[in-house]
């Protein structure tokens, strides 16, 4: 094999084949390179784009790194299919084979320790909004006859009166859906081996409706997820006006440790 090694993941050897017509980044299908007790999920990329400093600069190019981003995730979805993958960072690439193997080697009482983890297991996200509602100020209240002096006493306390209104109303809706937000995730959580808390999405990035109350991903067994999906499912419709999503089976980004 020529050209540079862009390695994947890290995972057990495992001996139900991929796809056969599966690709991944550069359009090569992933091949194992097996070295002692660890596999390395690795592909050929060409030098003149992975190579250091084109590779930076490819970094910039948002079209390139979203086409790279997704050949990448299409490697990963079908190694979880088959087993329990460690992925690696997003164009994690090595000079050659011996690069790669130097790497297992280096690092192989933290990979199998971290395999051992994962293994049969599977991440699972889920997150809740608040839907959003349409925002209106109180209604002007309706004209009074005018005093002597020209005032309306009673618009101005109607007005104050329906901006408190609206406040506490507001502040009952957020404490309702962090209180529904806090007893999903004890209830996820009693199928999960491990969770985490992510920080809330930003709207404006991520340009999901509503305010996100709950980021959470959770790493769950293969033989509990059915169960686990099942009472997100029963749950969805428990709190209206807050949406519940549900995304995975993933590899286990969110535990696995990987900086590298």
């Amino acid at each position: 094999m020529s050209g540079l090694r862009y390695v994947y993941a890290v995972c057990r050897p495992f001996g139900t084949p991929l796809p056969a017509q599966l690709t991944g980044v550069a359009g090569v299908p992933p091949k194992q390179l097996v070295h002692g007790e660890l596999v390395a999920v690795v592909g050929q990329v060409p030098e003149e784009d992975f190579a250091e400093g084109p590779l930076r600069a490819h970094l910039e190019d948002l079209d390139w790194l979203g086409a790279t981003a997704r050949a990448h995730q299409n490697v990963i979805d079908a190694l979880t299919v088959v087993t329990s993958p460690l992925p690696l960072r997003l164009a994690t690439v090595f000079r050659d084979d011996s690069g790669v193997r130097s790497m297992l080697e280096e690092r192989e009482e933290t990979f199998l320790r971290t395999l051992d983890r994962l293994g049969g297991r599977v991440e699972w996200g889920v997150k809740v909004y608040s839907e959003p509602t349409e925002a209106t100020e109180p209604a002007e209240a309706s004209p009074k006859p005018a005093s002597a002096s020209g005032r309306t006493a009673g618009s101005g306390r109607d007005y104050l009166r329906q901006r408190r209104n609206q406040r506490r109303e507001s502040e009952e809706k957020w404490e309702r859906a962090e209180e529904f937000s806090r007893r999903l995730h004890e209830s996820l959580s009693g199928y999960a081996e491990d969770t985490r808390i992510h920080a809330p999405q930003n709207s404006a990035l991520s340009r999901a409706p509503g305010r996100n109350i709950l980021n959470a991903a959770y790493l769950v067994p293969r033989t509990e997820s059915e169960a686990f999906v099942e009472l997100v499912d029963r749950t969805k419709d428990d709190a209206p006006g807050l949406r519940v999503e549900l995304t995975g089976p993933w590899a286990a980004y969110s535990f696995s440790g990987e900086d590298t």
